[in-house]
């Protein structure tokens, strides 16, 4: 038998019959088996449970019984350390410690100290019973020579004045000035009455929120979790003594002060803190180094959060400890940014490369360096060698020669301050980049054959995605590849020569490769570099092709960095940048600079310049115009030596001008004026070649050109 529903949340009232939208009449529904009635118990409850099961009701639950727990327990701690203050309970708790611990001596060391503590509480207890007396008459004697000083003072204004009645003038202003202080605490007593029992309170939840008095389940969600949890002493050893190592665990038990003594002081360091631990006898540094994971986990903190250094003395580690989630925060600008009055100094100045993990600015010095950046691709490795060179840009006594061997514009901005420039990836490019190189080869050679003391300009050569040099496959007319890292490879070569000799004349070789392996990145040519930098990288054997067994054994990790997550982020092995005494290396977070802000700042060094003519890559076998050449090489540069000229002419095309001496240059700057003044003479007792002659004469043949085809 089917029963019937009937809504009743209808009105029943009959609407007269002028309503425009008279209400739906009541209904009665059937109930069938697939639509059973849901008793309106069983429906009270489900809303009940939902209420009470949602967050955000379970939220305000634990915020309201946290906050009072807070309270009430604080109070219970300030009334513990109130007792222990006065009683000998904290005497007789460290005492049982120390007997349950075994410790006999520091057991007796206790008991003495509790000995102390009763029989000074005794003798204060014993003055107690003399003190009313002496308050009594202290009070009494006190209160006579107020008023006779008061009356004496009376006296004194009486005398000057004349006036009888000032005898007691002193003492009529101190009486009332008490009533008055009486008046004042009757005024503020009621409001006292309310505010101290709130201040009393507020101080306990204080006490009871800085101790987290309240059980794990009301506690907030990064709490319950151990995140962000501040690192202590306590906290420290636990970690070490449940790391797995049995002779550190052992160690830590037999320890009289629970371990405590293997640490010196936790300092605030940047973004976490530091701590030094010396391990007990039996225990060696990369039985620790090894266990950075558990070690991290035992903190309650990420593996990246964690950072294990060997300092200078012995069997001792160096933990930095991150604040959680510190280190996913970006830094700020670069100063480049920020300051568009900065200039740099090759010789005495530092790159503001970036922070290290406590903050600080990490500066780098670049003079006589040679560097290399490494890592996986896609993880910062081009911006970070960028940085550097927009820095040094700003000095305008540098000169640059840059090749980038992906060709994705990252060193476009370049254009107008590089002397050479060459972007792209095939081998025409690899081909014209080790021609880069080994004129700067032949420069540094023309610089070692000036006289001893002479001072040269840097020049820096660049090479970014230099794994496309060392990996090219092509030969040249003489049968030797421009690749590989044998002695016939003339990229490996011109590399290596520069890395052997060009320090001294300031002629450095900057690169920046990806993914080092034994074959894109010889073993002779990375250990050439004194500067070595290294980002995410796979295997702890990528990270010591890069940074040197040294730094790797001494605690340096870039193959823990996080890839994708720690763009960016540096680990740094040079005696050009400030490492903690002890450490082989540091760990530098670097201000990216991006393609917009990277054009800004080069403006700004063209400003400083007088004008580069930037030489671009240029097939073989054309036809050269040799005084258009002249003309683009002096570009904008108001007078330029001869010796220069012919040397950027060389790196211009090889072929045409690779052998060419002065006598060849002042030929056809003669021919292209034969009755005007010299373009080329002597200034200052050097040859300079004019650029406003050599226009004039530009302009002249052009004209008679076009004169004698019309």
């Amino acid at each position: 038998m089917s029963e019937n529903v009937v809504h009743l949340y209808k009105d029943p009232t009959p609407e007269p019959e002028d309503t425009p939208n008279p209400p739906t009449p009541l209904t009665v529904v059937p109930a069938t088996p697939d639509a059973p009635t849901v008793p309106l118990w069983v429906r009270s409850g489900r809303a009940i449970r939902r209420m009470v099961t949602d967050e955000r009701t379970t939220t305000v639950v634990r915020a309201m019984a946290r906050h009072s727990l807070y309270t009430f327990n604080g109070g219970r701690i300030v009334a513990r350390r109130t007792w222990d203050s006065r009683t000998g309970a904290r005497y007789e708790r460290m005492l049982r410690a120390a007997e349950a611990a075994g410790n006999y001596e520091v057991a007796e060391e206790w008991e003495e100290r509790l000995q102390r503590f009763r029989d000074a509480r005794h003798r204060r207890r014993m003055d107690l019973l003399h003190s009313p007396l002496d308050a009594a008459k202290g009070v009494a004697v006190g209160t006579g020579m107020s008023i006779g000083v008061l009356v004496g003072l009376g006296i004194v204004m009486a005398l000057n004045t004349k006036e009888f009645g000032d005898v007691i003038t002193p003492l009529r202003a101190t009486i009332e000035f008490i009533a008055a202080l009486i008046r004042i605490v009757q005024i503020i007593w009621p409001t006292a009455v309310v505010v101290g029992p709130l201040l009393a309170l507020l101080a306990m939840w204080t006490v009871g929120s800085k101790q987290k008095a309240a059980p794990n389940w009301a506690l907030p969600a990064n709490v319950r979790s151990g995140e962000g949890e501040p690192i202590t002493p306590s906290i420290v050893v636990k970690a070490l003594r449940d790391l797995g190592v049995p002779a550190l665990r052992n160690a830590i038990k037999e320890m009289g002060d629970a371990g405590a003594g293997m640490l010196g002081p936790i300092r605030m360091a940047g973004c976490g803190v530091e701590v030094d631990v010396l391990l007990p006898s039996g225990v060696s540094t990369n039985e620790v180094q090894n266990k950075r994971r558990k070690l991290a986990e035992n903190l309650t903190r990420h593996e990246h959060e964690v950072f294990i250094t060997i300092p200078e003395a012995a069997r001792t580690v160096r933990l930095w400890v991150a604040d959680s989630g510190a280190l996913d925060e970006p830094i700020g600008p670069s100063p480049l940014v920020t300051d568009e009055t900065m200039l740099a100094d090759y010789a005495k100045g530092r790159a503001p490369w970036g922070q290290d993990l406590r903050g600080d600015a990490a500066l780098l010095s670049l003079f006589q360096r040679m560097i290399l950046v490494t890592g996986l691709s896609n993880q910062g490795k081009t911006a970070a060698l960028r940085a550097l060179v927009l820095w040094l840009v700003l000095d305008r006594r540098v000169e640059f020669r840059i090749a980038d061997l992906k060709g994705a514009g990252d060193w476009a901005m370049f254009d107008g301050l590089a002397t050479v420039l060459i972007q792209g990836p095939t081998d025409e490019h690899v081909i014209e980049a080790t021609e880069m190189l080994e004129a700067g080869v032949e420069e540094m050679n023309r610089r070692l054959q000036e006289p001893p003391g002479a001072v040269f300009d840097p020049l820096i050569c660049i090479v970014d995605e230099a794994q496309v040099a060392f990996m090219c496959p092509v030969k040249d007319e003489d049968k030797r590849p421009y690749g590989g890292s044998k002695s016939n490879s003339r990229y490996f070569m011109a590399c290596r020569k520069i890395h052997n000799q060009g320090r001294a004349v300031n002629v450095l070789l900057w690169q920046g490769t990806q993914d080092p392996t034994d074959q894109n990145l010889p073993k002779l040519v990375r250990e050439g570099a004194h500067t070595r930098a290294s980002l995410a990288l796979g295997t702890e054997s990528q990270a010591r092709m890069a940074l040197g067994d040294k730094a790797v054994d001494g605690g340096a990790a870039p193959h823990l960095l996080r890839p994708g997550l720690d763009k960016g982020t540096l680990v740094v092995a040079s005696d050009g940048i400030d490492i903690p005494k002890g450490q082989a290396s540091i760990t530098v977070r670097t201000h990216y600079i991006d393609n917009d802000t990277a054009y800004a700042i080069t403006n700004r060094a063209k400003a400083l310049r007088d004008g580069v003519t930037t030489l671009t890559v240029i097939e073989h076998g054309e036809e050269r115009d040799r005084l258009a050449d002249i003309a683009a090489v002096v570009g904008t540069t108001a007078r330029m030596r001869t010796k220069d000229v012919l040397a950027r002419l060389s790196t211009l095309h090889e072929d045409t001008y690779g052998d060419w001496s002065f006598t060849d240059l002042k030929r056809v700057l003669d021919e292209a004026a034969p009755d005007g003044p010299d373009i080329a003479y002597k200034s200052d007792g050097v040859m300079v070649v004019s650029r406003d002659r050599l226009t004039a004469a530009l302009a002249n043949r052009d004209a008679d050109g076009s004169a004698s085809a019309s």
